[in-house]
């Protein structure tokens, strides 16, 4: 088994811990606090190559990402990332979309709990994904952080206020 190590970056949504090994990235977190442990000093090239490139996404020099990515989760949970990956930069998707994509109507909840689970959140673009209505719907760093991920790319979409 490939030891997973950390590094973090900064970011304008903030700290970002970015975990992988040389097999690919495997998480990226937002922290809302300061890391309590330092980065590894020497870095496998896809955790080096995954700062870069998040820099240039967040410079606005960037809008897919190329970096090897090892993955970990249900067949279902790995085809709907995968589907997302195909999300153009700047564009949307709903829940439905995706759930049609896989040929089944019915699992608009289970494309909704596998988006949730996307353990590499901007790389693989789950904020890309939105409600039925239009409106934003859910993101495990915080729904302010998935509209300002779309207005970054140009696709202003207001959260949903209940």
């Amino acid at each position: 088994m490939t030891e997973l190590v950390l590094t973090y970056s900064d970011s304008p949504l903030g700290v970002l811990e970015i975990a992988g090994s040389e097999a690919g990235i495997r998480a990226v977190r937002f922290l809302d606090e300061p890391p309590l442990a330092p980065a590894t000093p020497d870095l496998p090239a896809p955790l080096v190559s995954c700062v870069q490139q998040l820099h240039e996404y967040f410079a606005g020099q960037r809008r897919s990402f190329e970096v090897p990515l090892d993955l970990k989760g249900t067949p279902f949970q790995r085809r709907v990332w995968e589907l997302l990956l195909h999300i153009p930069f700047g564009e949307t998707r709903t829940y439905l979309d995706i759930a049609l994509a896989l040929g089944d109507v019915k699992a608009v909840r289970a494309v909704g709990a596998a988006n949730g689970q996307n353990p590499v959140p901007i790389i693989v673009p789950c904020h890309r994904v939105i409600g039925g209505d239009g409106t934003l719907i859910g993101y495990g760093g915080g729904l302010w952080r998935k509209e300002w991920l779309l207005a970054h790319e140009g696709h202003p979409v207001q959260a949903r206020l209940f």
